[in-house]
């Protein structure tokens, strides 16, 4: 008997029957403005959930809450409304007014380069006079008018690019002097930057160049008659002329050529010692960088000074340049190409001093041995031997 009362309770009508709730239209609509739109939207599929409509047989009252509420959200709908309106009218006139000035941007700059190029065509296309006035004539002479302008305004934009790429003038340096004067038979160019000087920026002084330690020394050991000292040097001429000034109060150096003196190739100033107007058999340049020079054979690579004031590099130059001159070296291009081959040059002929120093050492004490041994045997001679 229970177990039957059981199957007649579980099987019952009202056990697994889903009520029906009933959901007004505004109460969903509030409810949606609230961010319960997504909650509720699987809610009224469900098969015993369903919207009443607003045609019910039983009107329902709304309370004062609800109707409170209502407006509230109807406020807020429609002041969310005009402020969009605002700030879209906003947008499409502040786009308006970058549209105007763009527009008239565009219109002043080309006027402007409408202006200069044809003021540049004007004064470069005109033909040259003589002092009295008279148009001297060219190979543009026999074209139009307008062809003739045009032609030489390209002739000039030529010139002035082949004045900012190549050298200033063919022969970098005078000729060689003559006798009764002394012309040192080598000539030594160096770079002034990160060779001689470095520049360096602080808080307290600003911007200044730093004078490379043995500065003074390696003039002093190159000057003349041994070597003619050139500063060739990628610096314009108003920062390196007082530099200079300040590192050689003794005039060692003779001559001073700056950045346009340089030939511009690929983005680079490139040093051409070519144009020097001197012997490249005689010819040493020193630079840190190996790019910076035309004719390799005559380069002499250093170490990039970095300001460090313990540094003795130039010491050691001064000795090395010193030897080669001293020596009458025909060829300087064959000794920089044996030292070419190492990394730190003037190590390597720091090294080669110190074996030939040790060399001489072995030298002069077998001399020295050999005397004494001379000077033994002539005092062991026979008396009858002996010169009388």
């Amino acid at each position: 008997m229970a177990s039957l009362r059981c199957a007649h309770l579980i099987f019952q009508k009202n056990v697994f029957s889903v009520r029906t709730f009933r959901i007004s239209q505004r109460t969903l609509w509030t409810l949606s403005r609230r961010g319960w739109v997504a909650r509720l939207g699987a809610w009224r599929d469900l098969p015993g959930v369903r919207p009443c409509s607003s045609d019910s047989s039983k009107p329902r009252q709304h309370s004062l809450a609800e109707e409170l509420l209502a407006s509230k959200v109807t406020q807020g709908q429609d002041s969310q409304e005009g402020h969009g309106e605002q700030s879209s009218e906003k947008t499409q006139q502040e786009r308006e007014k970058t549209y105007r000035t763009l527009k008239y941007s565009f219109i002043a700059f080309g006027a402007m380069m409408t202006s200069m190029g044809g003021f540049l065509i004007w004064s470069w296309g005109g033909p040259n006079v003589d002092q009295d006035g008279n148009i001297i004539p060219d190979e543009f002479s026999n074209m139009n008018l307008p062809m003739q302008y045009l032609c030489r305004t390209w002739k000039g934009m030529h010139e002035v690019n082949k004045m900012i790429q190549e050298p200033s003038r063919e022969k970098l340096l005078p000729d060689p002097l003559k006798e009764p004067y002394i012309q040192p038979p080598y000539t030594l160019v160096m770079e002034l930057r990160d060779v001689l000087v470095h520049p360096e920026w602080t808080y307290e002084t600003g911007w200044r160049f730093k004078k490379r330690p043995g500065v003074e020394f390696l003039l002093h050991h190159c000057a003349p008659p041994l070597f003619e000292i050139v500063i060739y040097t990628n610096e314009q001429g108003f920062t390196a002329f007082p530099l200079i000034d300040h590192l050689d109060p003794n005039n060692y150096i003779w001559y001073r050529l700056f950045k346009d003196s340089t030939r511009y190739v690929d983005g680079k100033h490139i040093k051409d010692l070519n144009c020097l107007n001197r012997d490249l058999n005689k010819v040493i340049f020193v630079d840190w960088d190996s790019d910076a020079v035309s004719t390799p054979p005559n380069h002499l690579k250093i170490k990039r000074w970095d300001g460090n004031m313990e540094d003795q590099s130039l010491l050691d130059l001064g000795f090395m340049l010193r030897t080669i001159a001293e020596s009458e070296v025909s060829d300087v291009r064959e000794v920089l190409n044996y030292y070419r081959t190492f990394d730190d040059p003037l190590a390597a002929f720091r090294e080669n001093q110190r074996k030939a120093h040790e060399q001489e050492l072995v030298l002069s004490q077998k001399a020295e041995e050999e005397r004494q041994q001379r000077t033994f045997a002539s005092s062991w001679t026979p008396s009858f031997l002996r010169r009388r």
